[in-house]
């Protein structure tokens, strides 16, 4: 049997580009959600408890979007923990979420498909091209990052005795902390009933 001693280089770049791989996924925070009676903000109605946490910060967008901050772009994410602790499973396809300010306006979430159209691109740039000239290169638009709609709230229905997660976005250039979430659209999936809308402020106060 002969050797081919072309193929040890392809397996030594494989191994190195698996480890890298590794080494990266290690960098980044796992995000864990916590239990929706944990947020500060909560409301229990019907067997259902909903936790919900507006992300401002960079410290807090790390662990769900990396090096995205969406708020920097005026898409506040807020995550929106649901537990369901009724008898019957609930439907969550239908629910409406809104974003309620104190004087009133309401700020209907943007869909998750929808963030990356909110802001454009970034102005072109030019770049010095290999034999002198000028060559404008299309910015990227920060907000096409997969992770907006990786970590969107998507569920649709929440068996009894289970949790669901996820994001949703408001397009927004404010932010305040007497503002409330306000959601509507929740039913139980055996009666077909709609629950009682929850609605509270995001400060837990």
């Amino acid at each position: 049997m002969r050797f081919n001693g072309r193929r040890r280089p392809l397996r030594l770049v494989s191994s190195i580009t698996i480890a890298a791989t590794l080494c990266l996924a290690a960098d980044k925070p796992a995000f864990h959600p916590k239990p929706a009676e944990q947020y500060t903000a909560k409301q229990t109605s019907s067997g259902v408890t909903i936790g919900a946490e507006p992300y401002t910060t960079d410290d807090q967008a790390k662990a769900p979007f990396g090096k995205l901050n969406p708020w920097q772009y005026n898409i506040l994410p807020v995550l929106v923990v649901i537990h369901n602790t009724s008898p019957n499973a609930i439907r969550v396809e239908n629910a409406r979420f809104e974003y309620e300010l104190p004087d009133g306006t309401k700020i209907e979430a943007t869909p998750a498909s929808d963030v990356k159209y909110s802001r454009g691109p970034s102005a072109p740039k030019a770049k010095i091209g290999p034999l002198g000239g000028v060559r404008v290169g299309r910015g990227k638009n920060p907000l096409a990052a997969p992770e907006i709609e990786v970590r969107a709230f998507s569920a649709k229905v929440i068996p009894a005795g289970d949790t669901a997660s996820g994001f949703v976005y408001f397009e927004t250039d404010v932010a305040s902390a007497g503002a409330q979430l306000y959601i509507t659209g929740l039913s139980d999936a055996v009666t077909g009933k709609e629950l009682f809308f929850f609605e509270f402020p995001l400060s837990g106060k």
